[in-house]
């Protein structure tokens, strides 16, 4: 098998590693800035979650595009250009659509172009695989990343105003935790799922190993 057939061939674990096995928050811990700084609502998580998603989406599907036409000297110049190119459309369409939430969401908006997650995606993985995987590839990552965002979003607002997309849950009598829409807020939460994480993860791995174990012991009686 050649190694164009082997980059042609797409799978589903294409999509999903991004949502799961290599989640860029819940695993990688990338991207720590926006995660910490802007989820004290659902509302700006998502927002933010979008517009990476777009920027990573873009900007991978073009650097594989043109992967054979950039010279490897100035690659990581050129990627820095495409991504900082689809960070200012998104940033003219966040101030066009809300001011509000342009404001909110702050100078995190332009940081997108270097979070760690869409550069290193344009060099691990677009500069080497064809462009409908990358684009697979890119929307999994992105998709992860926004349900990290959403994760952390729901649980602060939750907590810290007692409502969900502004729409009050608890009633009241409810006496929010302020200090969740604060910023040390969100280093509890993200602690917290990341220690859910890594239980979940041990949980599977002890399961496999006591699977295995049990099959070695059925072959050979």
């Amino acid at each position: 098998m050649t190694s164009r057939n082997k980059d042609a061939q797409i799978t589903m674990d294409d999509f999903l590693v991004g949502i799961w096995r290599e989640n860029p928050v819940f695993v990688m811990l990338l991207g720590m800035c926006p995660v910490l700084a802007v989820t004290n609502s659902v509302v700006n998580s998502l927002a933010m979650g979008l517009a990476t998603t777009f920027v990573l989406l873009g900007s991978s599907t073009l650097v594989s595009l043109l992967r054979n036409f950039i010279p490897k000297e100035v690659r990581i110049a050129t990627y820095i250009i495409i991504i900082a190119t689809f960070v200012t459309v998104v940033d003219y369409v966040i101030q066009a659509i809300s001011l509000d939430l342009y404001n909110a969401l702050g100078a995190f908006i332009q940081l997108i172009v270097v979070n760690c997650i869409i550069l290193g995606r344009a060099e691990s993985y677009a500069s080497k695989n064809s462009m409908l995987k990358t684009f697979i590839n890119s929307l999994g990552m992105g998709l992860g990343f926004c349900i990290a965002l959403l994760c952390l979003g729901a649980v602060r607002e939750l907590l810290g105003a007692g409502s969900l997309l502004g729409h009050p849950i608890f009633g009241p009598g409810f006496e929010p935790w302020v200090i969740m829409i604060l910023p040390p807020g969100g280093f509890f939460v993200l602690g917290c799922w990341l220690l859910l994480f890594s239980w979940f993860k041990q949980s599977r791995e002890h399961k496999n190993q006591h699977k295995t174990t049990a099959e070695v012991a059925n072959h050979a009686g």
